[in-house]
């Protein structure tokens, strides 16, 4: 199999941050197996684990062998990493759950199940670190590192440097068991890498000490920067939380909405990490994007090419036929094909109304200027009305006076009157 090459790939694309001397030569010189850790914290992966999982993928389309760790003992412990306080410690039961979903999400971006000869692994260290006693970890594998060595990590210096409330022993010793996953993964499927953000490099490089002490043996280290805005703040999150992978907790359209509406700047950054598009490709939408910055390429093709890989081509259609009915010219049959969901949130912050269904049967016009104030008038809306300037689910009013009623309901339970062109208000029947 012809091995491209990982590294240049991944810089070009802005993904590296630290490369540990002889990593590059170990890739260059045959087929290598590396691996990221994933914390099962929730039963979804969310957009900020993307960049770890699009390095996997890459570090297999480039000919070698990536190892996915679903963290089931450190998703116990809670990793102090980047992190002012301890983390709330999950049950065994709920982190099993977590780990099924994770790796149905993984599935459909890495190869799992070809015979290929690397075909990627997915491991769960609580398999191998249950087994092991506490007195034979501390004698076995604590006993190879100094407390000096691992109080000189940035991780740890800034806990006991007063951010935070300090650190538990159990975050402390964190480093330690990821340390010896390292070691036990070098063991095992003679994994020479370890691949995670920046804010990993002192917990990777202690596994990297681990074999060398233990086993005489050199391993690597690979960091990507950790991602954030343009404006500096954090990346995948938005006013109601993260952006998930699963459509229960962030719906395609939401997740679609999100990615177009990134700025310029992260758009150029984003589209080169998160999708796989090639150079050539990336700088001809980018030149594309700069003559006409109004049109918004970048960002469409971005949230094109995500949306379409994590959920999939229709999903992706239905998302740009919703967007589509706030912003351009949709038709009736589209609004009614969105599910209460997608409708809710398309609507999200347009001013809202409920009346009751024993309202249904009134004219038009009392509808929208009586039972609830969309106009000012009765007389108001029958001039706008004439004016073919209102419309009722995506369809002009041609007569103030007919009766709404149940058939227009749209879900069973909602009616949408636009005012003008842009003015829209959703009416709830209960």
């Amino acid at each position: 199999m012809a091995i491209k090459n990982f590294i240049e790939e991944l810089e070009w694309r802005g993904m590296i941050h630290t490369i540990m001397p002889g990593a590059k030569e170990q890739l260059e010189k045959e087929m290598t197996t590396a691996y990221l850790g994933i914390d099962p914290t929730a039963d979804s992966l969310h957009i900020g684990h993307l960049v770890g999982v699009m390095i996997l993928k890459h570090f297999q389309m480039c000919g070698h062998r990536p190892i996915a760790l679903v963290g089931g003992a450190t998703g116990m412990i809670g990793d102090p990493s980047g992190k002012s306080q301890e983390r709330n410690l999950l049950d065994e039961e709920t982190l099993r759950r977590n780990q099924e979903a994770i790796k149905r999400q993984l599935a459909k971006l890495i190869d799992f199940d070809s015979d290929a000869p690397n075909a990627a692994l997915m491991v769960n260290n609580s398999d191998w670190m249950n087994g092991i006693g506490f007195l034979d970890f501390i004698r076995d594998i604590g006993k190879l590192i100094t407390v000096n060595y691992m109080m000189a990590k940035d991780s740890v210096k800034k806990r006991f440097n007063g951010e935070g409330d300090g650190m538990s022993f159990t975050e402390f010793s964190y480093q330690l068991v990821q340390g010896f996953d390292f070691m036990h993964l070098y063991e095992k499927y003679g994994c020479k890498v370890q691949l995670g953000g920046s804010d990993q490099w002192g917990n990777i490089t202690t596994g990297t000490e681990l074999i060398r002490r233990k086993l005489g043996a050199e391993a690597y280290a690979i960091t990507c920067p950790l991602i954030t805005k343009a404006d500096g703040t954090k990346f995948g999150k938005t006013e109601s939380g993260n952006v998930w992978l699963d459509p229960r907790y962030t719906s395609p359209y939401k997740f679609y909405q999100f990615w177009l509406n990134v700025s310029d700047d992260d758009a150029k950054r984003y589209i080169k990490i998160f999708t796989l598009l090639d150079r050539a490709t990336i700088d001809a939408l980018v030149a594309e994007h700069d003559a006409a910055p109004h049109l918004r390429t970048l960002q469409k093709r971005l949230a094109e090419e995500i949306t379409v890989m994590i959920h999939s081509r229709e999903e992706y259609e239905k998302a740009v036929e919703a967007s589509q009915i706030l912003f351009g010219g949709a038709t009736s049959e589209a609004l009614r094909r969105l599910d209460e969901q997608t409708l809710l949130q398309v609507f999200e912050g347009v001013p809202q109304f409920t009346v009751a269904r024993a309202e249904l049967g009134l004219p038009f016009v009392d509808l929208c200027a009586a039972a609830t104030q969309i106009f000012p008038s009765k007389g108001e809306c029958r001039k706008m009305v004439q004016g073919g300037g209102v419309a009722l689910n995506k369809e002009k009013v041609a007569d103030a006076m007919r009766p709404v009623t149940e058939a227009d309901l749209i879900a069973g339970k909602y009616l949408l009157v636009q005012r003008g062109k842009k003015n829209y208000y959703l009416v709830t029947v209960e």
